[in-house]
């Protein structure tokens, strides 16, 4: 088994390989894994590996700037997640590369990043000023029947976004601007549905392409007649995520 190891960022989301990721770096833990990154050669990638958090906290209570001042901020890499950080922690993540890493004056950073590749979580080092993960980088299969499964989830899809954009009353982006290689069919749906946490992990841990597509379809389904259903659900912006707190 190939393990590499990288810094790492835990978040309150997922990240799917090919998708975007902009972070507002503000907490010590992670303004020194920027200025690490810095130190690589601009033509190397700025890797570092996302996990979605289980059971913990993306920012560490009592932060400064943050509800709660008055008590004793949590300092340390493994604020938030507890003694044993690998349990707090989704097995599959996301390596993610930093194509922009920004320093303001203040010490902060802005950070944008894209995700490459999936990766699962082999162990946590917390001796560091921030955390670290040995990770053995998954390849993605494509399975049984990806390409017809790709056609149909962007027919689902194409409904799901008319349904949202219906019950917002505005237009969202139209069936030309969306990819028909499978793969990357199933990470950009995955993204863009409005899920729960658990929901997008179990789609990023998916075996293959295809099981991930079959499982996407199943959950457009539903969600499209429930939004049928239910005209004045609300909905945020499909094709961009939120940035991080941290």
């Amino acid at each position: 088994m190939t393990t590499v190891r990288l810094p790492l960022f835990p978040l309150n989301s997922v990240l799917f390989p090919g998708l975007v990721l902009p972070l507002n770096v503000f907490e010590e833990r992670y303004r020194a894994m920027m200025r690490e990154l810095l130190k690589t050669p601009e033509e190397e990638p700025r890797r570092f590996a996302v996990v979605a958090i289980r059971d913990g906290h993306e920012v560490a209570p009592s932060a400064p700037g943050l509800p709660g001042q008055a008590a004793e901020p949590e300092r340390g890499p493994t604020a938030g997640f507890g003694e044993d950080p690998v349990k707090a922690f989704h097995a599959v993540g996301c390596v993610a590369d930093a194509a922009t890493v920004r320093e303001r004056a203040d010490g902060t950073f802005e950070v944008l990043a894209t995700g490459t590749t999936r990766a699962r979580l082999v162990s946590v080092d917390a001796s560091g000023p921030f955390l670290t993960a040995e990770l053995e980088e998954l390849p993605e299969a494509a399975g049984d029947e990806s390409g017809p499964l790709a056609e149909g989830v962007l027919r689902a899809f194409r409904q799901y976004q008319k349904r949202l954009a219906g019950a917002r009353e505005r237009s969202l982006s139209s069936g030309a601007d969306l990819p028909d290689e499978p793969s990357v069919v199933s990470y950009l749906v995955a993204a863009a549905m409005m899920l729960d946490t658990p929901t997008k992990q179990r789609l990023l841990q998916a075996p293959d392409t295809a099981s991930r597509l079959r499982d996407e379809l199943k959950l457009l389904r539903a969600e499209t007649s429930i939004i049928r259903n239910l005209p004045s659900l609300p909905a945020s912006e499909l094709t961009r995520g939120p940035t991080s707190l941290n």
